[in-house]
């Protein structure tokens, strides 16, 4: 059987990065496909080609003082699956200054097809770049006072762990970095390879608010602004009763024109989006163990338990229960 194509992973680096950050990003991706296929004694097939790459392809001086070498020069990065931005380690305002330079690759590679996740203040970087403008976004508590006088436009939602806005994802701070690559890594490989990595790195992935990054494998991009309008609406209110009609209403279009919308967009119509965003949900919770099968339904916005099971069951081969026990986290 041939190998799968490894993912592009571009990493900056730049003068008073976090180090830590820095070297975890290339570690995380660089051993996905490899640490649990040794446990194993399996063929390591490596799933990410990971490059850290600078302006100039010069060296790095993380914050800590560690001097890290780059792979190649930001300059001739023309394309990549996924971009990363890790965390500024020194004086914000200082290597935001000292690297204005980057801004223009930020932007250029923003126009491609690429992913784009930053962790903590690297965000200041994306904001500066205007990729955030109009957009959700988080950062760490403590710099969200900065954040919103620095980038009034930015929607910053500084209580959650991760947010996705159309390609650009942000983590909060320090380890939330960790709930943000294993969330690119399902994206990318599925959720098997996403639970190999937690399990072989030992991460808890079960902290924080999950809510905001459910739908990361079906939000996938596309250019119908109504459609995200729509998706959007969905995804904060999939718990409350949802009716099509009312949907095509808010956004001044016939049921009609809006199923076929979606189905150009996502491939799928308004009620089998509304209900597959129900179901990541209550995967995501039936994989926490922290929740009953009793309240499951009423949590994700289904009020008969039956009819919720039997949807349950016929989009994952398993009845609620059956996921339970083969997901959960506990028991991992």
């Amino acid at each position: 059987m041939s190998q799968l194509q490894p993912f592009k992973v571009i990493i900056l680096g730049f003068d008073g990065v976090l180090g830590s950050v820095l070297a975890g990003a290339l570690d995380l991706f660089s051993f996905t496909g490899v640490s649990w296929q040794r446990f194993l004694d399996e063929d390591v097939a490596p799933r990410f080609k990971v490059q850290i790459a600078s302006l100039g392809g010069e060296d790095i001086r993380c914050s800590n003082r560690l001097i890290m070498q780059a792979h190649c020069d930001i300059r001739d990065v023309t394309d990549c699956d996924l971009l990363l931005i890790p965390t500024i380690g020194d004086s914000i305002d200082k290597v935001l200054g000292q690297n204005s330079e980057l801004l223009i690759h930020l932007k250029r590679l923003a126009n491609t097809k690429a992913d784009i996740a930053s962790n903590c203040s690297g965000a200041f970087f994306l904001a500066k770049a205007g990729l955030l403008d109009h957009k959700i976004a988080t950062t760490h508590w403590g710099y969200a006072s900065k954040f919103k006088t620095d980038f009034p436009l930015v929607d910053l939602q500084e209580n959650q762990f991760v947010t996705q806005s159309d390609n650009i994802f942000c983590a909060a701070g320090g380890s939330a970095f960790y709930d943000l690559g294993l969330l690119l890594i399902e994206r990318y490989c599925g959720r098997e390879i996403s639970t190999q990595v937690a399990r072989t790195q030992i991460i808890d992935s079960k902290r924080g608010n999950q809510n905001s990054y459910t739908n990361v494998t079906l939000h996938k991009p596309h250019s119908d602004q109504l459609v995200k309008q729509v998706q959007e609406f969905i995804e904060a209110n999939f718990n409350q009763p949802i009716q099509i009609s009312r949907l095509a209403a808010m956004v001044n279009v016939t049921p009609r024109t809006l199923n076929r919308r979606f189905q150009t967009s996502v491939a799928m119509r308004p009620i089998e989006y509304i209900q597959a965003v129900r179901i990541e949900q209550a995967k995501r919770l039936l994989e926490s163990g922290n929740v009953t099968i009793k309240s499951l339904a009423d949590q994700v916005g289904y009020d008969d338990i039956s009819s919720f099971t039997r949807l349950f069951k016929r989009v994952t081969e398993l009845t609620p229960k059956e996921y339970q026990d083969k997901f959960s986290r506990l028991a991992i």
